[in-house]
């Protein structure tokens, strides 16, 4: 089994910000679900009865996108998954979402507000594996 891939690295964060990336970026998410949300970590945000990964999800999306859209940024693009028409067939992702930000500091102060940290337990009780891969148009 592959080791789940959850939060940036210090080595993945330094690379990131080493690109000099000027202007607009988005991030390609890929999510694999857990098939039980797992609120062990934030008991505070869990539901009274068990929820789906996906519900969890759900619930981190709800409480993001005020904090998102008030940086400037935007949900272009969130939708279901399911196997690869090209690469492995035995790897699927549930979902995949395309956040875009005016520019790297913007995703950065979005992604250390305290509010919108406080519900970021949703995310963890929800993903069992993920990809985050940083794109910038070409001019």
């Amino acid at each position: 089994m592959n080791t789940p891939h959850l939060e940036v690295s210090q080595e993945a964060g330094r690379d990131f910000f080493m690109r000099g990336i000027s202007g607009p970026v988005t991030m390609l998410n890929l999510l694999r679900f857990k098939d039980i949300a797992d609120y062990s970590e934030s008991p505070e945000l869990g539901p009274r009865t068990p929820i789906s990964g996906a519900r969890a999800f759900d619930l981190y999306i709800a409480h993001t996108l005020p904090f998102l859209q008030k940086s400037g940024g935007s949900l272009d693009l969130l939708a279901d998954g399911g196997k690869w028409l090209i690469g492995p067939q035995d790897e699927t992702w549930d979902c995949a979402m395309l956040v875009r930000q005016a520019n790297v500091e913007s995703f950065m102060a979005w992604n250390s507000d305290a509010e919108y940290l406080a519900g970021i337990g949703h995310r963890t009780a929800a993903i069992s594996d993920s990809r985050l891969l940083p794109l910038v148009e070409r001019n």
